[in-house]
């Protein structure tokens, strides 16, 4: 069975620019130049709404391939993949502002409630992480 989340060739840039929301826009904008400066790889979308850096080297249980790291600017809130289960990221974690931790994602209402050098010392120290 084909994973249902694989890389396209929907640009990143465009996929921002038509988040309904104005906000949602501006968040994306910014979170593309956060991964971006933090991980120093391209963008990809997989899927219909994840933006994605690298893949992970390790597939799912499944064989699946998923990005290293990456953000989905949702309507409720926006997730935050790839960024649990680093060494060393429950200390960066407690410093990121307001958040929710699920199964495998960070969440945050917006990124007014993150302090964004914190988030981007969370994604390179994953993306580090990604590289051994």
């Amino acid at each position: 069975m084909a994973a249902k989340t694989q890389p396209t060739d929907v640009d990143p840039a465009a996929y921002c620019a038509g988040l309904p929301t104005a906000r949602r826009r501006e968040e994306g904008a910014r979170l593309l130049a956060l991964f971006g400066e933090a991980t120093g790889a391209e963008a990809v979308i997989w899927g219909p709404s994840i933006v994605g850096y690298g893949e992970d080297p390790s597939p799912t249980p499944g064989g699946d391939t998923w990005p290293r790291v990456g953000f989905s600017p949702r309507k409720a809130s926006i997730s935050l993949y790839g960024l649990q289960g680093v060494p060393g990221a429950e200390e960066v974690l407690a410093r990121l502002g307001k958040h929710r931790l699920g199964a495998g994602c960070v969440y945050v209402n917006g990124l007014a409630d993150v302090d964004e050098e914190v988030l981007a010392a969370l994604v390179a120290l994953a993306w580090r992480h990604g590289e051994g």
